[in-house]
């Protein structure tokens, strides 16, 4: 009876219904909507079988508890002297191009040790695994289900199919059980060595292992038997093991390490918005209990309890909060697309967000209890009814008591001070955000276009003859109408795909344990002019650096600025560990870029000419007049006039650098919408109190009015009145920002989260928007008839 009685009394009152609905439906949506995110990157386990055994094993250097990857004979020590894992291995992925059936394309491939598959206990769901003999023979490979179905046709046997990767041609013997494509949406594993050679130098960390704890053993003991082992490695070969341990990580925290914070702050923003949305419902059942105070006093009349009187209401604020839940539902659809299409593309398990029983169960239970804190105090307000008050017929104001008018003007100033917190948020990382984009990348981006290729080769005469293709597209794009430079890089700017130890004029005798570290990067001549990069002293690259000849480097000046202090750089010689033991000769100096994105420091660089370090995958660059993507197709043409069998992919260079400012975009982007949100609804409340505020003081109005009080008095009446609530809310919201912001001290860049400029805007905007919200009802009160006022008084 009470829930008919809820579902009428709603249904009389359709503009209430339609609003409220509407105001928690908001809360509501977007905290299913972010709790779906949490859910399905932080809290649903790893869809393998006992996920949670499943660690990743990396290099741990120890002075500054960073992790790293594996080395190839540490990984082999480490799987034979342990005995705390089921399984152990180690992978090495990339992308290449593969020919399988009638389609040549750019694939994720990965080359894997024998244990790979029982580390995640998944085995294929067509033909076989690879035999002991296949492992070592490195002519056979395992593929996934959707390469099976795309280039395979998905039905048939595994007789007499077979991949093509570089030169090399390889048997397919099975495909995986549809879902698993680990790691990075592989298509395609093959046996380790089966490309390239494992390397043999303990110093050349290039491999990721991941392991499967036994069922017996918990993950501190793991920790504990690899830490031994390593401090055992340490002592046997200081040179290259010196100050390194072992890091034993589950492997879903490790996948999900960088994004854990963001999504945490975005639920606790969402949490407020809700909490707002509470407060506003909480003010709108009160004016709406003001209303019904002559219904109360009768159920009182003939006999409610005052219990059975909040019982009722109760029900009503829950009746109501499903109806909101429901709605919130269709909200969260919409949002999850939102989050899904606005997060960046290293977001882990992100497209597995959904609306499934455990989020339909939070939705409930954040409906149910949104009802309890919105409906809880206006039921037990109406619930004092004063009988003789109440029962007046011309009781219209019979609510507007003292109680009321507090209740109503707290829960406007938590909404104000709520909605500062999150403004004060938004402001800090809108600022962080504003430092990041302002930081010199040292190279220009703007009308690049950047196709990315891929030449098959799997040995060095391959490699060259690549090299020569890419010199002979690269002579082609040059001469095209609209191209002012164009040059080959193995990576843009921006990004980095190699580093490592480096040695000046001598050769390292022992490993590289202490020696600098630098940014190893592939170019051809013209890059640096392409890029805008100046030329601090000596040559570019040209066309005497072929493959024969003496090897030549250019380096940048952060490594200048390390190894020759006060020296000439020019005719020194560099040995590093790349792809050649040759020495180099320095023949140029570059200025500095930002490798690592704009919050990082310059590395040192070392830059070598592509025709002594040929590579099967390098990115073409072209600076154009026009639009860069314009110039696409008519590249690609000219690319298979070349060269049919090379796959292309083209993009800018905005959108690359946009990529690398992913992260900090979506959550500056998601908590100011989410801050605006919460503005909204703050200035909603501030509307309504100052709304009731005008009609509970319509005959003191008229009286002042009727003695001579102007416009302008009562406006600044009634805005006073606003400020006063608003000042007093955006003072807490201060107060509890400079405490709440202190989780976004790690994502801010140059800013600190006391900012006062920051501060300084939340209290304008907050004051303004007041000032708006307030202007209504302000305009309502001057229009009032004094005389009309005073005789409904």
């Amino acid at each position: 009876m009470d829930i008919k009685y809820a579902l009428r009394s709603l249904r009389k009152d359709p503009g209430f219904t339609i609003l409220a609905v509407l105001v928690m439906a908001l809360g509501i949506g977007a905290n299913t909507a972010v709790f779906s995110v949490v859910n399905a990157v932080l809290l649903r386990p790893l869809a393998y079988r006992d996920a949670g055994r499943i660690v990743t094993l990396g290099s741990l250097w120890k002075s500054h508890a960073t992790e790293g990857n594996v080395s190839a004979p540490d990984f082999h020590d480490w799987h034979d002297q342990s005995t705390s894992f089921a399984a152990m291995a180690y992978y090495d992925d990339d992308t290449s191009p593969v020919v399988g059936g009638a389609i040549a394309e750019v694939t994720h491939i990965a080359e894997v040790t024998p244990e790979f598959f029982d580390v995640f206990s998944v085995r294929p769901v067509r033909g076989r695994g690879l035999s002991p003999d296949e492992w070592t023979s490195g002519a056979s490979v395992v593929i996934g289900f959707p390469y099976w179905q795309k280039h395979f046709g998905g039905t048939g046997d595994m007789a007499g199919r077979s991949v093509r990767i570089g030169e090399k041609s390889f048997a397919v013997v099975g495909v995986m059980a549809p879902g698993f494509d680990f790691p990075d949406k592989t298509a395609i594993w093959l046996p380790a060595n089966s490309l390239f050679p494992e390397t043999a130098s303990r110093s050349a960390h290039n491999y990721v292992a991941v392991g499967r704890l036994q069922p017996w053993v918990s993950l501190e003991q793991a920790r504990a038997e690899m830490a031994s082992i390593g401090a055992r490695l340490e002592r046997e070969y200081p040179e290259s093991n010196r100050n390194e341990s072992v890091a034993v990580t589950p492997m879903q925290e490790r996948m999900v390490g960088n994004i854990r914070l963001t999504l945490y702050l975005l639920l606790g923003a969402v949490a407020l918005i809700l909490l707002i949305a509470c407060a506003n419902m909480a003010n709108l059942l009160l004016a709406r209990g003001s209303a019904r105070s002559r219904e109360m006093a009768i159920r009182a009349a003939i006999g409610a309890s005052r219990g059975r009187i909040v019982r009722q209401l109760i029900t009503e604020s829950a009746v109501l909060a499903a109806i909101s839940g429901a709605a919130g539902v269709l909200v969260a659809v919409w949002c999850i697309s939102a989050l899904v299409a606005l997060a960046p593309a290293n977001v882990p398990r992100l497209a597995e967000a959904n609306l499934d029983s455990r989020v339909l169960a939070f939705t409930f239970a954040v409906s149910m209890l949104a009802s309890l804190i919105f409906g809880l105090a206006p039921a037990v307000q109406a619930s004092r009814v004063d009988l003789n008050d109440a029962l007046k017929q011309n009781a219209t104001r019979t609510g507007a008591g003292s109680g009321t008018k507090r209740i109503r003007s707290v829960l406007v100033v938590a909404e104000i001070a709520l909605s500062a917190v999150l403004l004060c948020g938004a402001g800090l990382l809108l600022r962080s955000f504003q430092a990041l984009l302002s930081v010199p990348l040292g190279f220009r981006a703007d009308h690049m276009l950047v196709m990315a290729a891929s030449v098959p080769a799997s040995n060095l005469e391959g490699q060259l003859r690549a090299s020569e293709l890419y010199r002979d597209v690269l002579a082609k794009v040059e001469s095209l109408p609209g191209v002012s430079s164009a040059s080959l890089v193995r990576t843009p700017p921006g990004g980095w795909a190699s580093n490592g130890s480096y040695h000046i004029d001598h050769k390292p005798t022992g490993g590289s344990a202490g020696a600098p570290q630098a940014v190893f990067s592939v170019v051809s001549g013209g890059a640096f002019r392409t890029l805008g990069i100046p030329l601090r002293a000596g040559r570019d690259f040209d066309n005497s650096d072929s493959f024969d000849a003496p090897f030549t480097v250019i380096v940048n000046e952060s490594l200048v600025r390390r190894s020759f202090p006060g020296q000439d750089p020019l005719g020194h010689t560099v040995y590093c560990g790349f792809d050649s033991p040759k020495p180099m000769t320095i023949v140029g100096v570059v200025a500095d870029i930002h490798q690592f994105g704009p919050a990082a420091e310059a590395w040192p660089e070392l830059y070598m000419p592509y025709q002594q370090h040929p590579k099967t995958e390098m990115r073409l660059i072209a600076h154009t007049v026009g639009d860069p993507l314009a110039l696409s197709e008519t590249v690609r043409r000219l690319v298979q006039s070349l060269s049919p069998d090379m796959p292309v992919e083209f993009s800018t260079m905005e959108e690359k650098l946009a990529e690398g400012v992913a992260a900090p975009r979506f959550r500056t982007l998601l908590l100011t919408a989410f801050a605006a949100v919460a503005v909204l609804l703050a200035m909603v409340g501030v509307y309504g109190i100052m709304a009731y505020v005008v009609g509970q003081r319509a005959g003191e109005i008229g009286l002042r009015m009727a003695l001579g009080a102007g416009s302008r008095d009562v406006v600044r009446l009634i805005l006073r009145q606003a400020l006063a609530l608003t000042g007093l809310g955006v003072a807490i919201g201060l107060t509890g920002a400079v405490a709440a912001t202190t989780v976004l001290r790690s994502m801010l860049f140059e800013i600190k989260t006391t900012d006062p400029l920051t501060y300084l805007g939340v209290t304008a905007l907050m004051l303004l928007a007041t000032l708006a919200a307030s202007y209504i009802p302000a305009r309502r009160a001057v229009s009032l008839d004094p005389l009309a006022a005073l005789r409904q008084e």
